[in-house]
């Protein structure tokens, strides 16, 4: 070899040397920061993340998974003999509107009537029992308006809907 290229070789074995010096100097830095740092998490996000990883269900087997079964039976039997329903069995028409029915009722979405009389007048004059039964049973309109059964929340009670009902037409615009 020349004598020039022996002096490249030298100079970029050094280059290369120095510069593997320092990533590993700075992997060490990272490491050290990385534990000497501590982690900011807030309550939410540990909250939001334990909802998402939380088991939906379990599986038991045997007379584990019959006392199980029993138990839960209980719970829906007290449930329903408390009236318990969607939204902690509420009769209050405002807070459940204001959950379930302003995503339609206020922007007109599927042809929902928005809480004003030139909407409302029409389907007045046709009875509250009608209203009642339209917001139960679910209602498809001559104009293509759409209104799923309970809202699209069966867990309601016909008592929660006819308080929902009455609600609205007590605040009609």
């Amino acid at each position: 070899m020349r004598n020039y290229d022996l002096e490249f070789l030298k100079r970029f074995s050094i280059v290369i040397g120095v510069l593997t010096v320092i990533a590993i100097g700075l992997i060490f830095f990272a490491s050290f920061l990385q534990g000497a740092i501590p982690t900011e998490e807030s309550a939410n996000a540990v909250k939001r993340t334990e909802e998402r990883i939380a088991p939906v269900g379990a599986v038991y087997a045997g007379s584990t998974g019959a006392a199980a079964q029993a138990a839960a039976a209980e719970a829906a039997a007290a449930k329903a003999a408390a009236g318990g329903g969607a939204y902690d069995g509420t009769l209050d028409g405002k807070v459940i509107f204001d959950k379930l029915c302003t995503a339609c009722h206020l922007t007109g979405v599927g042809m929902a009537p928005t809480l004003d009389h030139a909407h409302w007048d029409s389907r007045i004059a046709q009875g509250t029992e009608t209203l009642y039964k339209h917001a139960i049973d679910g209602y498809t309109g001559p104009d293509g308006g759409v209104m799923p059964p309970k809202g699209g929340n069966p867990g309601l009670s016909e008592e929660q809907i006819h308080a929902t009902v009455d609600w609205m037409l007590a605040n009609l615009k």
